[in-house]
């Protein structure tokens, strides 16, 4: 079946018939599909699209998009994680609003140069909004090509990542490259599921190397190599008789960069002890007077992130004289705060 249409005629007609209702999915336009790309680039479609619908309902085009402020980018963002892409689009919606008059470049070439653009997303604009003959490979399709091909060697290694992108490109339907790259991605989604794939009603088991040999849930191949690394963090939270608190920003080029936080004491193991917490206090909040400090949380609140797992404990300062720099409770609804903070503002002020 490799090399002819057989493959791909049978995956588009099953997409016809089945595909979802997506709000980028009703016109050609690149601003919609690359905005929905990127988005889902972070999670499922289920929850993608109510963060599409935010950002096409806030701006309209690129041109609102490249003239928006990061504060309102990272607001809409928020809980979507990996906030450098957030920031990479504004830029992209910038080069593309100002240099190239607002109109998305219509060549692989021209839209892989862009930033936050990698291969797939480069293939996807390509394909569906102008017909390009460029193959998209994702998780979904990883899947549904090792399986029904019966592909072992890893996909998270250089040569499984060319293996499959030159099988993807050679099963690729020139004629209508867009509806086949669509249909690939959403056969993986609804069909060749990670867990518990619908087998009986597939309309390739009939040659599906997984179903015949019964190993079906042990492809695709990935070598585990990710260590994930463990932090500590103590978030102290100053509050003012419930009105006011004290934010700073995350500068450092590390997880959460340019989103808000309470200020942080992050310590290489648990905490030890409070005296060691109150030096800190001491050294760099400059609370003039004294202060009572209790903590929120009896247990550390854990957060898993992609490589990492944080430890998060919240501990309440109620000093007796004002601190400078101070932000009312009621701001914080319009900062981008991580979701850790957020649920822990959210259920904070209910129990205030």
């Amino acid at each position: 079946m490799r090399g002819n249409l057989e493959f791909s005629n049978t995956l588009i007609m099953w997409y016809l018939m089945n595909q979802r209702d997506l709000p980028w999915r009703k016109s050609k336009n690149p601003y919609s599909i690359w905005l929905s790309e990127i988005i889902l680039q972070q999670t499922r479609i289920a929850q993608g699209t109510s963060y599409y619908e935010k950002f096409i309902n806030e701006f309209d085009d690129v041109f609102d998009l490249a003239e928006a402020d990061e504060k309102t980018i990272l607001k809409l963002w928020q809980g979507l994680g990996y906030y450098s892409r957030a920031r990479n689009l504004h830029s992209t919606a910038k080069i593309i609003a100002y240099q190239y008059n607002g109109r998305f470049p219509n060549s692989y070439a021209e839209l892989i140069k862009l930033k936050g653009i990698g291969d797939y997303t480069a293939s996807a604009i390509a394909s569906i909004a102008f017909n390009l003959p460029h193959a998209v490979v994702d998780g979904n399709v990883y899947r549904v090509l090792a399986r029904i091909f019966g592909i072992r060697t890893p996909i998270n290694e250089p040569k499984g990542v060319k293996e499959f992108k030159l099988l993807a490109e050679e099963l690729l339907n020139h004629e209508d490259p867009g509806s086949h790259n669509q249909a690939l991605m959403e056969f993986g989604a609804l069909v060749c599921t990670p867990k518990k794939p619908k087998c009986e009603s597939c309309v390739f088991n009939d040659m599906c190397y997984a179903l015949q040999q019964k190993c079906i849930d042990l492809l695709p191949v990935k070598l585990k190599k990710i260590k994930i690394r463990k932090r500590y963090f103590n978030y102290l939270v100053i509050d003012i008789n419930g009105d006011s608190t004290v934010l700073q920003q995350r500068k450092q080029k590390d997880i959460w960069q340019n989103l808000y936080e309470f200020p942080l004491y992050e310590t290489e193991q648990g905490l030890q002890n409070e005296s060691e917490l109150k030096e800190f206090i001491k050294r760099t909040l400059m609370i003039n007077g004294s202060y009572t400090l209790k903590k929120h949380n009896e247990l550390p609140i854990i957060h898993k992130l992609t490589h990492q797992t944080l430890y998060a404990s919240f501990w309440i300062i109620e000093p007796t004289k004002k601190p400078q720099n101070l932000t009312s409770w009621q701001e914080l609804e319009n900062l981008a705060l991580p979701v850790l903070l957020q649920n822990f503002v959210d259920k904070y002020q209910m129990s205030n």
